[in-house]
């Protein structure tokens, strides 16, 4: 199966492993590619873009496995969003994330809002996104994140239920930040079950990781 994961964070931010030790990794485990997306804001965010291309360079001119650069802007002043999504992809980003309203954390209340006003690819962990915004992610074609990671994973079934509801395209990632973050492709599959999901959902779900990983991988 091919499976990439669009979620993943290095010693860049506050991941605990270098780049080529998180490929490794992912590999062994059965990917067929990851998205290195580390915790960015305006102090950042070109150290993160201009080394991990460079990584991403090396690494896809050498191995089937592939790799996509991008930021998670994280705590960014909701009215500083749409600037720095725009800044991120100009310097190279192929995918930009925002770090959505999960309730373990105080995020700015107007970040969700602002993020799919900016039309970022994926709002991450959206925690209690309203409808109103699920609706309007929908049509401005952002990608909701159910996650495996702990405590941003507590509001999935919120995500998916209104995501079903109206419409909103789904991706499944698992956040990763340290050795025993990644979840077995077949973990994934139950962890999406167990949200009440059927099969062909799933399967749909892991279709629009793919579909996200090649639009950004062919630029």
């Amino acid at each position: 199966m091919f499976y990439v994961d669009l979620h993943t964070h290095t010693t860049f931010s506050d991941g605990v492993l270098i780049p080529a030790e998180l490929v490794r990794r992912a590999k062994v485990l059965g990917y067929s590619g990851i998205a290195i997306t580390d915790h960015a804001d305006s102090s950042n965010y070109m150290l993160i873009i201009e080394n991990l291309l460079r990584f991403k360079d090396h690494i896809n001119s050498s191995s089937k496995f592939k790799v996509i650069v991008g930021v998670e802007l994280t705590h960014v002043l909701p009215s500083q969003i749409e600037k720095l999504t725009f800044l991120s992809r100009k310097a190279g980003a192929d995918i930009v994330l925002v770090h959505g309203e999960t309730i373990v954390e105080p995020v700015d209340e107007d970040t969700n809002r602002a993020a799919i006003d900016a039309c970022v690819d994926i709002l991450a962990h959206p925690g209690l996104i309203t409808e109103e915004l699920v609706k309007k992610a929908k049509d401005n074609d952002v990608y909701l994140e159910v996650t495996t990671r702990k405590g941003h994973s507590l509001t999935n079934a919120h995500v998916i239920k209104l995501a079903l509801k109206y419409g909103a395209n789904l991706v499944i990632n698992n956040d990763f930040h340290t050795p025993g973050d990644f979840f077995s492709v077949d973990m994934l599959s139950k962890t999406l079950l167990g949200a009440g999901l059927q099969k062909e959902l799933v399967e749909r779900i892991f279709k629009n990781n793919k579909k996200i990983f090649n639009r950004c991988l062919e630029g």
